[in-house]
């Protein structure tokens, strides 16, 4: 039987980690609410999803959801964020910033179907992850209360949590040698803390999870097909797969390869600069396929108002402005480029390289007989000479008036 003192119910976007597993007691000993644990399927490792249920009743919850998300998150999350070519600082495929919007829109949904009264998040008070699920709570149930309890307990570090489970006899499989923070999904896996906080430390084997170090990876090169319609890649090798397929199937084949690897310093929202180890195998080769497309079709003005639009896009993803008109604008403008991406790319994967090799494309804008320096019936090169009197006529101008 649960407290007949409990006054609402709460739902807890839940990863069964030690964050989550302390905040369902600490909930109920601190606010006297019902502790509902929702779960979001989005990929992560089959051994995080198992006995997760029984995990949460043990911890207090009373009742457990778990959703299946991996392909909504594909469609409507991750491709979109491609469609504008968004990196963060140059190099950050946004595999964690991505899937707090779902996590967030799913766990309001179940919210509102059960009638709670509050979402809490396990996100630390130092990170960007609060502002990506308080951004989306605003965003989509204003009149829900948020619960933040890394901002207002008084557990300060990882041993103190354990120990706090360990008082009240709930189960955890933490322990204080595990020192790194994960977060995994279909779309990555990321790896921060341990040695990872000196920035004179080399990442060793512990850093990463998923892909072979490139030294250690086969010496035989393995070539890749991919085919794209309208943006997306529809088939591999010639067979034809779903999206989640493709990506499983690549995620696969470029960890062997050690693809995808990034050891990056970035700069958080809220001023702190912080080191993770990124592991994106699949998406690296996707997304190196995209831009191979993208060569064929794209004229120049286009390709540079899409690296405007990616620029914006992976900011607006990072800081957690998902629901915003601003993210849909961008996306709506990218969308135009992306339906353009039609045509199939031979990638060669080789120690941590993805090597485009052969790239086709219906739409094509390179034609042989405009680009050959061979003999050509179809470009006169005597007309170079007045386009380029006009285009240097400004120039010419300032040095006559400098005189």
């Amino acid at each position: 039987m649960h407290n007949s003192k409990h006054i609402g119910k709460v739902v807890l976007a839940y990863s069964g980690g030690l964050d989550t597993s302390a905040i369902i007691p600490w909930i109920k000993e601190n606010y006297s609410l019902d502790v509902i644990a929702f779960v979001a399927d989005i990929g992560q490792s089959k051994q995080d999803l198992d006995g997760i249920s029984e995990k949460a009743i043990k911890s207090g919850a009373i009742e457990c959801y778990i959703v299946d998300l991996k392909e909504k998150f594909i469609k409507d999350y991750i491709f979109p964020v491609l469609s504008t070519g968004a990196l963060y600082e140059g190099n950050y495929l946004l595999g964690t910033a991505m899937a707090r919007p779902i996590i967030a829109k799913e766990q309001i949904k179940l919210a509102i179907k059960t009638q709670a009264i509050a979402v809490c998040h396990g996100a630390t008070g130092k990170g960007n992850d609060q502002i990506r699920f308080e951004m989306a709570y605003a965003a989509l149930a204003p009149h829900l209360q948020v619960l933040s309890p890394w901002r207002e307990w008084k557990l300060s570090s990882r041993e103190e949590l354990i120990e706090y489970l360990q008082v009240r006899n709930i189960p955890t499989t933490a322990t204080k040698e595990k020192i790194y923070s994960r977060d995994e999904n279909i779309w990555h896996i990321s790896t921060e803390g341990g040695i990872l906080e000196n920035t004179w430390n080399a990442s060793d084997k512990n850093c990463w999870v998923w892909t072979n170090d490139p030294v250690c990876a086969p010496n035989e090169a393995e070539y890749v097909t991919i085919e794209f319609s309208k943006g997306y890649p529809i088939s591999v090798n010639d067979h034809s797969l779903s999206l989640l397929c493709i990506l499983q199937y690549l995620n696969k084949i470029g960890s062997k390869h050690g693809i995808g690897r990034i050891d990056i310093v970035e700069n958080r929202v809220i001023g702190i600069k912080s080191r993770g180890c990124y592991e994106t195998p699949g998406g690296t080769i996707i997304v190196a396929a995209m831009r191979a497309i993208e060569q064929l079709v794209l004229d120049r003005n286009s390709f540079q108002w899409r690296e405007q639009l990616g620029l914006k896009m992976a900011s607006i993803v990072y800081d957690g402005l998902w629901f915003t008109p601003v993210r849909e604008a961008i996306q709506h403008s990218a969308m135009v480029f992306f339906n353009m991406l039609s045509g199939k790319v031979v990638l060669k994967l080789y120690k941590g390289n993805v090597f485009v090799m052969k790239k086709y494309a219906r739409n094509t804008l390179y034609l042989e007989e405009f680009a050959t320096f061979g003999k050509d019936t179809v470009y006169d090169h005597h007309d170079a000479q007045g386009f380029i009197k006009l285009f240097s006529l400004s120039s010419k101008i300032r040095a006559l008036q400098n005189k």
